[in-house]
């Protein structure tokens, strides 16, 4: 059986694809790529040197919890950053927090409504002012469902190796 490995890139449909490019290009720092000549609006961008996000522009819905999650270099930037914009999107999945193993956690929405998810690795230093701020709460996000199933544990983490 063939086993999947990695992920090789992420499609986001973006409403606006010159908003859109400005907001990963500008605000978190990636890299424009060649793409290939398609007959719609598309831009590449390098993650890393195995990972890339690709923008399409279309009319499609966007989802209301679907998400990408992207780990920050700087996570306090990225916050005080993201709030003065006034994208930090505490309605699908609760405020900014300090997840169990550490990393911290937030969501914004980008320029065409998708909910992007920005991380930090483990052990980071925190700005204590995050942890004082209106937009942070303590624990895990609950949704009120008390459905558990799933595979979960204590010891969870966003990060392996």
């Amino acid at each position: 059986m063939a086993k999947a490995v990695k992920i090789n890139h992420v499609t986001l449909i973006v409403d606006n694809l010159e908003k859109a490019c400005e907001f990963y290009e500008y605000e978190l720092g990636l890299t424009p790529l060649p793409a290939f000549v398609f007959d719609y609006p598309t831009a590449f961008f390098k993650f890393n040197e195995d990972q890339q996000l690709h923008l399409s522009e279309w009319d499609d819905k966007v989802s209301f919890r679907g998400h990408i999650c992207v780990q920050v270099d700087d996570f306090n930037a990225i916050f005080h950053r993201m709030k003065e914009l006034g994208v930090i999107d505490t309605s699908p999945w609760g405020k900014v927090r300090q997840l169990p193993d550490g990393a911290m956690q937030m969501f914004v929405r980008d320029p065409s409504g998708n909910l992007v998810e920005f991380s930090s690795v483990p052990g980071s230093e925190v700005d204590p002012a995050i942890f004082e701020d209106e937009l942070y709460q303590e624990g895990l996000y609950v949704s009120g469902r008390n459905d558990f199933r799933g595979y979960k544990s204590e010891n969870a983490t966003l990060y392996h190796g």
